[in-house]
């Protein structure tokens, strides 16, 4: 069975690249959310590997292109 509609995304790493879309740095999304900016950068390198993409420009074009996030 195909299931439509599934989000690539967890929602904190949704929540990570809107904010990177921003503009807001890795520290100012760390203190945001209240986590440390090593876990920051984990959920978005693990969001690099699940689209098999190099580089943060890079995942955002693919969440936007697959409508993970809006601009």
């Amino acid at each position: 069975m195909i299931r439509l509609n599934k989000k690539i995304l967890t929602n904190r790493e949704q929540k990570i690249f809107e904010m990177l879309i921003q503009n807001y740095t890795t520290k100012d999304i760390a203190k945001s959310l209240d986590i440390s900016e090593k876990t920051v950068r984990n959920h978005i390198s693990n969001t690099m590997q699940k689209l098999s993409v190099k580089g943060r420009a890079s995942a955002v074009v693919e969440l936007i292109r697959l409508g993970e996030i809006k601009i």
